[in-house]
C-alpha cells in the first residue's frame, strides 16, 4: 500500500501488548483507588534519578510548574531579574513572570539555534541577574553547556536547565538533566518521554532544592495541615506515573528510532536549499524532532508542497519570545542580535516521531526534493 500521508507526530504507536500492559495497570490502581500518590510516584521518581543519574527526581504536574517550583526552590523572589532565551516556548517566559520575578531574554546563536557563551556573559554583566534558565531546544544542548554552567556558578547566577524536550539527550557522555545543578523537563504527550497526560519533573543534585521541590509541589506543606510555604497543588498523577514507568522500559528503543530518522532526513536532503540541522559536536542528541532551516522567502512554497501532500509539519518555534505581544509589559531587558527572530522565520521541523516507518520518511524526502 503507498504512503499517501504523513503526520507530523502520531501518539499510537508503541510496543506490542503496551496498552494492554497499561489498562491492566490502570484497573489495579482504580481498584486499589491508588489516584493521586501511591507507590507508584516514587518508583517513577526512582526510576527517572536512575536512568537520568541525578540525585533527586521529584515528579511534578506539568512541565510549566516544573520550572516555576524549580525557581522558587532555588529563591528567586519578586522583582529578581531572571535571563531567558529569546528562542523558546512561552512557558519558560511566563514561569519567570508567573513567580513574580523580571524576564530578560537573551538572544541565541543562528548556528547552534542556542545560547552561546560570549551573549551569556555580556547578559550578566549588563543585566546582573539572580538566575537564569537555559533551554535546550530540538532534543540538542549548546555545545557550550559546560562552560555557560561554570561561568554562571563564578558569577554567582543560579542556572536552571529548561529541559522539556531534551530527555536521554548527553553531552560529553552524561546526562543534560542529571548533570545539571537543577533542571526540569516536561512529560507532555508528545515528548520524546511522554505521559498520558501532563506531567513534569525536576532534577537537582542539591539536596536544599529537592527539599523545597518537594514542600513547593504539595502546597508548602512540612506535614499534612502544616504549612512552611506558599506552594503550588501540582502533584504527579498515578496514572500518569504508570504510563511513564512503563514507557521507561522502552525508552532507548524510541530514541533511537528517531535518531534514525532524524539521521535519514540530513542524509536524503544534502545540497538541498532546505538544510537538517543536527546536534553539535559532544552532544548526543535524542531525536525530539527533526529541524532544517529554509530560506524565509523559500519556506511558504515548501509548506504549500507538504500540504498538498498531506504530510504535517511544524516551526518551532514561529517567533522569538520579546515580539510576542504578551511580553512587551514584562520585558526587564533584551539582548537582539535578530538570531531568534531569524531562526523563527527559517525553521522547519518535518514529521519525527518514534518508530516512524521507512517508507513514510522516504515519501516526505521525495515530495522535499520535488519542491526544489
Amino acid at each position: 500500500m503507498s504512503i499517501q500521508q504523513v503526520p507530523f507526530i502520531t501518539l499510537n504507536r508503541f510496543e506490542p501488548g503496551f496498552r494492554e500492559q497499561f489498562l491492566d495497570g490502570v484497573a489495579s490502581l482504580f481498584d486499589k483507588t491508588q489516584f493521586v500518590g501511591g507507590p507508584i510516584v516514587g518508583e517513577l521518581e526512582a526510576q527517572l534519578a536512575t536512568y537520568t543519574k541525578s540525585k533527586f527526581a521529584i515528579g511534578c504536574a506539568n512541565g510549566t510548574d516544573a520550572i516555576q517550583i524549580a525557581l522558587r526552590a532555588v529563591g528567586v523572589k519578586k522583582n529578581d531579574k531572571v535571563l531567558v532565551p529569546d528562542m523558546t516556548f512561552w512557558a519558560t517566559f511566563e514561569a519567570v513572570v508567573n513567580v513574580g520575578a523580571n524576564p530578560v531574554t537573551v538572544d541565541v546563536n543562528r548556528n547552534a539555534c542556542h545560547w552561546d557563551l560570549a551573549t551569556f556573559k555580556k547578559a550578566v554583566e549588563d543585566f546582573k541577574p539572580t538566575a537564569a534558565v537555559m533551554v535546550h531546544l530540538y532534543g540538542w544542548a549548546t555545545p557550550e553547556t559546560l562552560e555557560i554552567r561554570k561561568f554562571a556558578q563564578e558569577a554567582g547566577v543560579v542556572l536552571i536547565e529548561d529541559g522539556a524536550q531534551c530527555f536521554g539527550t548527553e553531552i560529553h557522555g552524561q546526562s543534560v538533566l542529571g548533570s545539571a545543578l537543577i533542571s526540569t523537563t516536561s512529560f507532555y504527550p508528545a515528548k520524546v518521554l511522554g505521559a498520558s497526560g501532563d506531567a513534569g519533573a525536576i532534577f537537582t543534585s542539591n539536596e536544599e532544592y529537592a527539599k523545597n521541590c518537594r514542600t513547593l509541589i504539595n502546597h508548602g506543606r512540612t506535614d499534612h495541615y502544616s504549612h512552611g510555604m506558599v506552594g503550588w497543588n501540582s502533584r504527579i498523577g498515578a496514572y500518569e506515573s504508570l504510563f511513564l514507568s512503563m514507557s521507561l522500559k522502552h525508552i532507548d528503543a524510541r530514541i533511537e528510532s528517531r535518531r534514525s530518522a532524524v539521521t535519514f532526513y540530513e542524509e536524503s536532503l544534502q545540497g538541498l536549499p532546505f538544510k537538517p540541522v543536527r546536534a553539535a559536536q559532544g552532544v548526543h542528541e535524542n531525536g525530539y524532532c527533526s529541524v532544517g532551516m529554509i530560506d524565509p522567502q523559500l519556506r511558504p512554497a515548501l509548506i504549500e508542497n507538504l500540504k498538498k501532500a498531506n504530510i504535517g509539519f511544524g516551526t518551532i518555534y514561529p517567533g522569538a519570545m520579546s515580539k510576542q505581544s504578551g511580553s512587551a509589559e514584562y520585558l526587564a531587558g533584551k539582548i537582539d542580535n535578530g538570531n531568534a527572530h531569524y531562526i523563527s522565520q527559517a525553521v522547519l521541523n518535518l514529521p519525527c516521531f518514534a518508530f516512524i516507518k521507512p517508507e513514510e520518511l522516504q515519501y516526505v524526502v521525495d515530495v522535499v526534493k520535488k519542491s526544489f
